[in-house]
């Protein structure tokens, strides 16, 4: 924690100044807190027992107070920020309040899909935007895990994106134009923003207007030899797919390789995405139907899906 209540009951940052040694007092459940001050650590309130808070989880580590610390001061240069504002009618305290209106979450640790989700939903319930913003251990590295999906954005101009925040480099991180591929390997741009620039224009740009960005992968000429191999060891996600196939009259082991292109797709959630509102069904649509009018190429070019959308109505219209 950053803040706590003095003995007089008034609030006070470290953020600010180092306040004189007195009785501290948790500003969510009012429960005594410590202020400690050493070499390793931020200087920082920890809660005596976290037994009686139901606002906080646990105490936090170096790098979640710190990153606090950077985008607060970032970002209080252009906007109103409170930093850890209690949020008593969500029994919530987010991280970083932007313009009273959008929530910032600093995740450096795990924590369960259905915590995350709770907690998404009870802002947006609210009225509130929320952002999670993740830590060096959970950064987006070669796959994507559920909870990842979970972290998942979207935009018509950057497609399925997510946050990320690098202490060591003082820098935000987006990785946008998210795909995958049969392999279950990720692909993606990113971009990043130094916490002393502009981050709050920075946060908006998934919905600015822009240049659409595209990148290209080469398909797997050797995916059905590995589809095989995968079915034979019983690999519960091929497993999955064959049965899907099953029930469409299909079996994947005779299918051809041209039938598996695309390779590169975006991602799924049968559960659904805990951060996106909007109905993705023509994405997924305009996706597949780009990728059949041009025919099967070696090199897949992927795009944003407003690029997606804008092709294939072309050519509906031509061939009106």
């Amino acid at each position: 924690m950053l803040s706590a209540l003095d003995e007089k009951g008034h609030l006070v940052s470290l953020l600010d100044e180092i306040p004189e040694k007195q009785a501290f007092t948790c500003p969510a459940c009012h429960s005594p807190v410590r202020l400690r001050h050493g070499q390793i650590m931020r200087p920082h309130f920890a809660h005596v027992s976290l037994e009686n808070c139901d606002f906080y989880s646990e105490n936090e580590s170096d790098e979640h107070l710190q990153l606090k610390a950077g985008l607060y001061q970032s970002l209080s240069q252009s906007e109103k920020v409170v930093v850890e504002a209690v949020l008593p009618e969500l029994h919530q305290v987010a991280d970083i309040l932007v313009n009273d209106n959008l929530a910032l979450e600093v995740q450096c640790s795990r924590l369960s899909e259905k915590r995350l989700r709770e907690r998404t939903i009870s802002y947006q319930n609210a009225g509130y935007s929320v952002l999670w913003l993740l830590g060096e251990k959970l950064w987006l590295r070669h796959h994507l895990t559920p909870l990842h999906r979970q972290f998942l954005y979207f935009s018509q101009n950057m497609g399925f994106h997510m946050w990320e925040l690098d202490l060591k480099k003082s820098e935000i991180r987006l990785n946008y134009l998210i795909y995958e591929d049969l392999h279950g390997q990720v692909h993606y741009l990113t971009k990043s923003c130094a916490f002393s620039a502009d981050v709050m224009a920075f946060l908006r740009l998934p919905y600015q207007r822009q240049t659409l960005s595209a990148y290209q992968v080469t398909q797997d000429s050797k995916i059905t030899s590995y589809i095989q191999k995968q079915l034979i060891a019983r690999n519960s996600r091929w497993l999955k797919r064959q049965e899907e196939a099953y029930l469409k009259g299909k079996n994947l082991l005779t299918q051809s390789l041209s039938e598996f292109y695309p390779q590169v797709k975006p991602p799924e959630f049968k559960e659904g995405f805990c951060q996106i509102k909007q109905d993705l069904t023509a994405f997924y649509k305009t996706f597949e139907d780009y990728y059949q009018n041009q025919g099967k190429k070696r090199i897949q070019t992927l795009y944003p899906p407003a690029y997606y959308g804008r092709m294939v109505n072309n050519t509906q219209k031509r061939r009106k």
